[in-house]
């Protein structure tokens, strides 16, 4: 009977651990990470687990508009640049200027005081020692593992900083307990060209697909005119340039409509002599519904923006930044697979206009957008990792209770 009952009690014990306390950091240093945490935090949520975030700036604010609660974390890195070239030494500088002494022990407090289950890292790094530390599982997600290429022609001081940030990251691959890939699987994956694993480490790689923050299905396309581009580039900074290039694009051929997100802080009334085919809106949060009703997309080299595109099946035209290598490689597998061009600042107005009558009007680029698509579809990234995580705590468990009960682990 005793037995029987400590059988029982194991059961529920598994099936408890199903329903999570699910602790996600972010690294609020691009906005990609943030949304596609908040994809993966709304799959938690519709499995039934309680989910907690930790970020800061505006990463935390847009985490809690979407309804979830989160806690202030100090950035772990400060990255400053001009034009689109990160400045390697203002960079370090700030980065050891604003780092907090107390961060290990600020985790420390947020693990104990939350209690999660579970552990999930988007490039922020120092929790998951804590979490290690607590014995609590802990997962990396990330589209980038060769990061000492950031630091490449960054002169001798930048080859050294590379060095030991390639010894940190190698460190955190083998302490985690699992590597998760946002992207496509093999050899469909984006970020392909920016990964590099050991063999050790690949067995704890996984290939989720695309986390993306609304479901095709769910998502009522924009009222506009066909067909429609939609540029996320802005009207700022040294995207500037080009955002006005795609405006003398626009001139040339008033069959095709634009939208243009001039982005955030920057009016659409700054600009003038716009063409009646083109629309200029302010930054907004929610751009799928023009996504989903555009033909083609101009956009960044940026990797979550680039899941976007593909999850809603539209061809892409990217402007990666400027010696910006993940985004640049991003670029070129999306030029090498068909589904768009990989284009720099210096293309001209002309030539702008000549990819977007290729990917308009020539049928491929739209059959291959609409393939990846499909799978990103029947991948279903976000809630593809909540299974994944629960078959793995769920695994975790079991293999405890079979240790449990081997005598050779009783003690004498």
């Amino acid at each position: 009977m005793a037995c029987f009952i400590k059988h029982i009690l194991c059961r529920m014990q598994q099936i408890l651990v199903i329903f999570m306390k699910v602790l996600i950091l972010v690294c609020g240093e691009g906005l990609g990470h943030t949304a596609r945490c908040i994809a993966m935090g709304r799959a938690f949520e519709r499995a039934g687990d309680e989910v907690h975030f930790g970020a800061y700036g505006y990463s935390k604010d847009l985490i809690e508009r979407k309804g979830f609660s989160a806690t202030y974390i100090p950035p772990e890195i400060t990255l400053v640049g001009n034009s689109g070239t990160l400045d390697l030494l203002k960079s370090t500088f700030y980065t050891i200027k604003n780092f907090d002494p107390f961060l290990f022990f600020r985790f420390l407090k947020l693990v104990k005081k939350e209690k999660p289950d579970i552990v999930i890292s988007d490039s922020y790094f120092t929790v998951l020692f804590v979490a290690k530390l607590k014995s609590c599982p802990s997962y990396l997600v990330l589209n980038q593992s060769n990061m000492e290429e950031f630091f490449l022609d960054k002169g001798i001081f930048g080859v050294f900083v590379g060095k030991i940030a390639k010894l940190v990251y190698l460190f955190i691959y083998n302490l985690v307990d699992g590597i998760i890939v946002p992207d496509f699987p093999m050899p469909y994956t984006i970020c392909q060209k920016n990964l590099y694993f050991s063999e050790k480490i690949s067995k704890k790689v996984y290939y989720s697909g695309p986390l993306v923050g609304a479901n095709y299905n769910d998502v009522t396309p924009a009222n506009v005119s066909k067909p429609h581009v939609l540029s996320t580039l802005g009207g700022f900074g040294y995207r500037k340039n080009i955002f006005f290039k795609v405006i003398e694009s626009a001139k040339m051929n008033p069959d095709i409509n634009y939208t243009l997100l001039s982005g955030p802080g920057v009016a659409p009334s700054e600009f003038k002599d716009i063409p009646k085919n083109v629309t200029v809106l302010d930054f907004i949060d929610d751009q799928f519904p023009y996504i989903k009703s555009s033909d083609a997309l101009i956009i960044p080299g940026g990797h979550s923006t680039i899941m976007e595109s593909l999850s809603f099946g539209v061809p892409i035209l990217s402007f990666p930044d400027t010696d910006h290598n993940e985004q640049q490689k991003n670029a070129s597998v999306v030029e090498e697979s068909d589904l768009g061009f990989n284009l720099d600042y210096s293309t001209t107005p002309e030539f702008i206009l000549k990819c977007l009558n290729e990917i308009i009007y020539d049928g491929k680029f739209k059959e291959n957008t609409q393939k990846m698509k499909s799978m990103a579809k029947s991948l279903n990234g976000p809630d593809n990792i909540v299974n994944y995580l629960k078959s793995m705590t769920e695994n975790k468990l079991k293999n405890k209770s079979n240790n449990d009960k081997d005598p050779k682990n009783k003690n004498i």
